[in-house]
């Protein structure tokens, strides 16, 4: 689904500046619309202050088309250098280790060529699907500007050669803010560069957040919690936002984050919202008073999702065994074409309960890469009036249904959202500050799960 994003004024289109005059250049716009011909006055927002960091698409296009394989984070290490030598070997350029624009747009050119050809491969395809939201979702800063008119910072990564830091400024009023003859405007800092570029004016970057007012940094990238600017935003930022669905390595990064969260980094996870739908159909399928005690009975778990990215099913099923107070005691993974994953637990009688995790591959994908599919809550007491089925879909469904059993279940389909998406759920995120409890305590069961995968 697509959001009409309301119309923006241009006060200033973007102008190149130097780093020093920052704030001057930004005084200058709104002294010379505070009292104009037309009558008109237009006045900078005092909400918050919005840091994007947003890389550059090389490595994403390199690891779509098979040179690259690590995280997607503007950081151009080893890796990075390699995988672009390799693909200036492939296509005949000059061999140099770096990129620029005419680098970007050939590898732009050849990933439309072998998609429209279809070649991509399973993995090049699961690549692309995890990063599509990020490169087709360029309005939606602008879109979060036109109904929280603030101070944008978008921080731009690049993995080329190391020029220091070069800025841009801007500014824009949303017409729907305007209020008789005074419009309330969004004022944006473009500022691009390597990422050393970057971390070496941190000390900057902060000075130009709103002094006495919130700052969300949202993190469009694989998190680094060793980077030094990462380091610094977090500390300063009344919350970072991150989305798990495009992480690159999803298992790895969701521990990661659940280490920061020990250390009392505020985080959020936009993809914890889009389970939301699934946590409300489930506690709603064990509120009737003739069920509630059934749901003690659940001891089996199975919970399909789309092949690719697991973070959605793992944090479900983390919610799910803090609210029933289960332990994980055990981690087994068999692959194959769905992906298994069985995790064992132990509640507080120290009986068993058995989950299995399912990536399913879909010829035909959602939004989301790793969305929720289909899950079921079983027994395997028979006479337990506790099995209910949640699906996305009448496929989902009917592979739940299919599985057997002897028990009456109850069946709910969880509907297609539209405030589901990316613009919906950062939009609802900038209205709050700090961590959810929920999330950090679901969180810290997977992170159990997570340890156990790494053991074995």
């Amino acid at each position: 689904m697509t959001t009409q994003t309301p119309p923006l004024v241009s006060l200033q289109d973007p102008k190149d500046v130097s780093i020093d005059v920052i704030e001057a250049e930004l005084r200058s716009i709104w002294n010379a619309y505070s009292n104009n011909e037309d009558g008109i006055v237009a006045t900078r927002a005092t909400t918050f202050t919005f840091i994007v960091y947003e890389p550059e698409p090389t490595q994403y296009l390199l690891a779509v088309l098979g040179f690259y394989t690590g995280p997607i984070d503007g950081i151009a290490g080893p890796r990075t250098t390699a995988a672009i030598k390799s693909a200036q070997k492939a296509y005949g350029l000059e061999i140099t280790g770096k990129s620029n624009q005419a680098f970007i747009e050939k590898l732009q050119a050849e990933f439309e060529k072998v998609k429209a050809e279809g070649q991509l491969s399973d993995a090049q395809q699961m690549v692309a699907k995890a990063y599509s939201p990020d490169l087709e979702g360029t309005g939606v800063t602008d879109s979060i500007a036109a109904s929280n008119p603030c101070r944008i910072i978008t921080l731009c990564p690049t993995v080329g050669e190391d020029e220091g830091v070069k800025v841009q400024v801007s500014a824009y009023c949303p017409i729907n803010k305007r209020s008789q003859n005074t419009l309330i405007c969004c004022e944006y800092i473009t500022l691009r560069g390597t990422a050393a570029a970057l971390e070496r004016i941190g000390g900057i970057i902060s000075e130009l957040t709103i002094s006495g007012l919130p700052t969300f940094v949202w993190w469009k990238a694989s998190p680094q919690p060793e980077y030094g600017l990462f380091k610094r935003l977090a500390s300063q930022g009344d919350t970072v936002i991150v989305d798990s669905s495009t992480f690159s390595s999803p298992e790895e990064n969701l521990l990661e984050i659940g280490q920061m969260l020990e250390q009392n980094i505020p985080l959020a996870d936009l993809n914890w919202g889009r389970i939301a739908p699934w946590q409300e159909l489930t506690a709603a399928a064990f509120d009737p008073p003739e069920r509630r005690g059934a749901v003690l009975e659940v001891d089996r778990v199975t919970i399909d999702y789309e092949r690719g990215n697991a973070s959605q099913a793992l944090m479900y099923l983390g919610w799910v065994a803090t609210r029933l107070q289960w332990r994980p005691v055990a981690y087994e993974y068999e692959g194959g074409d769905y992906d298994i994953r069985r995790i064992k637990f132990l509640n507080n009688e120290q009986n068993t309960i058995e989950a299995e995790l399912a990536g399913v591959p879909l010829a035909d994908w959602g939004d989301v890469l790793g969305d929720l599919i289909s899950l079921k809550l079983s027994s395997t007491n028979l006479q337990a009036d506790c099995c209910t089925v949640l699906c996305s879909g009448t496929t989902g469904c009917m592979r739940m249904e299919a599985s057997g059993g002897a028990q009456a279940c109850r069946i709910e389909q969880v509907t297609s959202l539209a405030d589901q998406n990316t613009e919906h759920l950062l939009g609802r995120q900038l209205q709050r500050w700090g961590t959810d409890p929920l999330y950090e305590e679901s969180l810290k069961v997977t992170m159990a799960i997570l340890k156990l995968a790494n053991n074995n």
